[in-house]
């Protein structure tokens, strides 16, 4: 076995270890990607390979070996370049070797790194390293008299001071290269240290944003990420002046007893002072800058996991299907858009009112709402909750207690509604109508599919985040859209009736193909079978393997494409179904189901050469044949009243629902115009490491109103019940 393999083979069972799955697992996923198969394809057909491990560990495995491959090739590298030097000993070649993260390649890297010109640079320029080297050997002669022996008018070193300076200027570097030290000194710094924040411009923070920071500090093991990104906000807008503190006499008491060997002599009073000189000038100011980096990544990883349950958890809202729904974009000025849309989404009615001031026409909005809802025969309406959405949710919830017929309304978040009406997308779709009204439209249509109409914005866009601005954004977009695709192939795409925003996300598709999968389906009409896609240019062999199986086509020839049964496997279902006497088009009937639950899953897999794991999901779809798993959530909160801040009291008991969850807790929209927020001291009676253990976004929990501020409009509210 060569080399290489024998090192791929440790770093995967590295990685198998740290993951806490098996070197199988982890060899199989990395093979399976290495063969350009996604990671949605990985997770849902080619389970018994993977051991049936989910998107999230799949791409964890995927990250971890990327960087894994990367320290790899810098070690390499730097091996490289420090053997090019002549100076690579091999002590120093098993420490590279052996190191586990970036940050110590570099560290040892360091004293070898090619260097902008510094003060010790200038200093070997002038001979003095000899000199330096002299005053670590802690001779018993004089410092000043052996300085005299470097003394140069043809190298500018004219005085003693000037060749112990330049010795103080090496000494000082050599410290700080010193790999094995300055990991102490982080390690120090990370343990004992404190963040420290002080106001610098207070006139700049007009509302007071960031007074708890004027004066604070906050040990660097327990700061929480929210407040890290808070106070990197507050040094970026020139509010605050952050810094990392730690106890200087610790760090240079340890650092005199590793750079001193005899305290006695005549040179331990210069290595003291570049010793100083080294911590104050090199390395504090550096490891400080390290420190804050690693904390700002952390939070940032913290950050966008937030953000990415938020928004996983909004696109898997349950859909509200086969409804007729009017959408109402709330205005003040400009009038309340309507857009009324069929079961299917397609849109029937644009309409404007003008209920609230200052054109007031409530009587005649009234009217016209109450034909609307009758001629179209609306069963739900959706509010969007932007400007003047609780006084449009009081005109809609007044005319709907005046109606014989049963209508519901719902308050729509409608974050990123404006960015998708504006966005050249929605003027493809709708190029005849103003920017409000494409917006009525989006609302209307996220009651009925929120994830076939969320995917058409931009993820950052949805308001589900917490200091999205503050982290990096090719992370963020990284993973919100790994979030995304993982939602919309769970869900599966009815191939004709999906969108080029919904269907880009399918896996292996590419923007392109999605757009000639539309393009066909509009000149060619509907297709009726998956076999026919492989028709559509730019979606090769490799392409079609990838997608298909989350492509649905509901009421085809094959009664099988509209399972999430892979075409792959076809040949074994029909052998199946023939055995127990029935055929496809008894997909979800009740004998059918009857006898599929019968099975001896183990005996059937061997007799048709199939996986157990997938068999399963083989027999789950010919019994739920089009089984959309965000069915089994609850639904959403539906509304016939209206609520107001005054109605509110302490104590009350109201349902409401979760519109984002932060690090301190959730955002619970009650139905007055400001989310209340349960702190995370209020979510439960046990100790609550992190919100999203306890409630995610979409969930109708019940709450209890802690206490309300009329002057600032803020609720606060406990999910603990009132003692008796």
């Amino acid at each position: 076995m060569t080399e290489t393999l024998v090192k791929d083979d440790q770093l995967l069972s590295k990685i198998a270890s740290e993951l806490s799955v098996t070197y199988k697992q982890v060899k199989n996923v990395i093979g399976l990607l290495d063969d350009g198969n996604t990671v949605p394809f990985i997770a849902r057909y080619r389970k018994e390979m993977t051991g049936a491990l989910d998107e999230v560990q799949i791409r964890d495995i995927q990250e971890r070996w990327q960087y894994i491959q990367n320290l790899e090739h810098r070690k390499e590298e730097v091996l490289r370049i420090i053997e090019e030097q002549g100076k690579l000993t091999e002590e120093l070649k098993r420490e590279i070797t052996k190191a586990e993260k970036l940050q110590e390649v570099e560290d040892l890297y360091r004293p070898y790194k090619q260097k902008r010109r510094t003060k010790a640079t200038i200093a070997k320029e002038k001979g003095l390293e000899p000199f330096a080297q002299w005053l670590l050997t802690f001779a018993s002669e004089s410092p000043a008299e052996k300085a005299k022996e470097f003394l140069s008018e043809e190298k500018e070193v004219l005085t003693v001071e000037d060749v112990i300076t330049g010795g103080k200027d090496i000494i000082a570097e050599m410290i700080s290269d010193d790999a094995e030290g300055r990991k102490w000194i982080r390690q120090q710094t990370f343990k004992t240290g404190t963040v420290v924040s002080a106001v610098k411009d207070a006139d700049k923070d007009e509302k007071n944003v960031y007074e708890m920071y004027y004066e604070y500090e906050e040990p660097v093991n327990k700061i929480v990420p929210h407040r890290i990104l808070a106070l990197n906000r507050g040094e970026k807008e020139d509010i605050l002046r952050v810094s990392v503190k730690v106890n200087p006499d610790t760090v240079l008491n340890y650092l005199s007893r590793k750079w001193i060997a005899k305290e006695h002599s005549p040179a331990a009073p210069i290595v003291t002072e570049a010793i100083e000189d080294s911590y104050k000038r090199l390395i504090q100011p550096s490891i400080e800058r390290e420190i804050r980096n690693e904390l700002t990544e952390k939070a940032e990883e913290q950050a966008i996991h937030i953000f990415s349950e938020n928004l996983r958890n909004l696109l898997l809202q349950p859909p509200l299907k086969g409804k007729v729904v009017i959408g109402v974009d709330p205005a003040y000025r400009t009038g309340c858009k309507l857009a009324v849309v069929d079961d299917t989404g397609k849109v029937l009615k644009i309409d404007v009112i003008y209920p609230h001031p200052p054109v007031s026409k409530a009587k005649e909005a009234k009217q016209k709402f109450i034909n609307i809802l009758r001629e179209y025969k609306v069963e739900m309406a959706a509010i969007g909750n932007g400007t003047a959405s609780r006084e449009t949710e009081q005109f809609v919830a007044d005319i709907l207690k005046e109606m014989d017929e049963e209508i519901y309304y719902l308050i729509v978040n409608e974050a990123g509604a404006s960015v998708y009406s504006a966005s050249d997308l929605a003027r493809e779709e709708f190029p005849n109508f103003h920017v409000e009204e494409r917006s009525a439209v989006s609302i209307a249509r996220r009651l009925q599919d929120p994830l076939a109409e969320l995917v058409k914005i931009d993820p950052k866009s949805v308001g589900v985040g917490q200091y999205q601005h503050d982290v990096s954004q090719k992370r963020l977009s990284e993973s919100l859209h790994f979030v995304v695709e993982t939602a919309v192939n769970q869900v599966g795409v009815n191939v004709n009736t999906a969108s080029p925003s919904l269907l880009q996300y399918v896996a292996g598709l590419t923007k392109t193909a999605a757009n000639n999968i539309v393009k066909m389906r509009e000149e060619e009409g509907k297709f009726t079978s998956r076999a026919q896609l492989k028709k559509v240019p730019r979606l090769g062999a490799k392409t079609y393997e990838q997608a298909i199986g989350f492509l649905r086509v509901l009421d085809g020839k094959q009664p099988l494409d509209r399972t999430a049964i892979h075409p792959e496997n076809y040949e074994e279902v029909k052998k199946l179904l023939t055995n127990l006497g029935f055929t496809a088009k008894d997909l979800g009937t009740e004998e059918l189901k009857t006898a599929l639950n019968g099975l001896n899953l183990k005996a059937i897999s061997e007799e048709l050469s199939i996986g157990e794991l997938t068999l399963k999901d083989i027999v789950d779809a010919l019994v739920r044949p089009e089984r959309d798993p965000r069915d089994e959530l609850p639904r959403p909160l539906l509304k016939k009243d209206v609520l107001k801040l005054e109605d509110l009291k302490a104590g009350m008991e109201l349902q409401g629902t979760v519109r984002n969850v932060v690090d301190f807790g959730a955002f619970v929209d009650i139905g007055v115009k400001q989310d209340g927020l349960v702190h995370i001291s209020k979510l439960s009676k046990r100790f609550v490491k992190h919100p999203l253990d306890i409630v995610s976004v979409g969930d109708v929990v019940t709450v209890w109103v802690d206490s309300v501020d009329m002057k600032k409009g803020r609720v606060a509210l406990t999910m603990l019940p009132p003692a008796e």
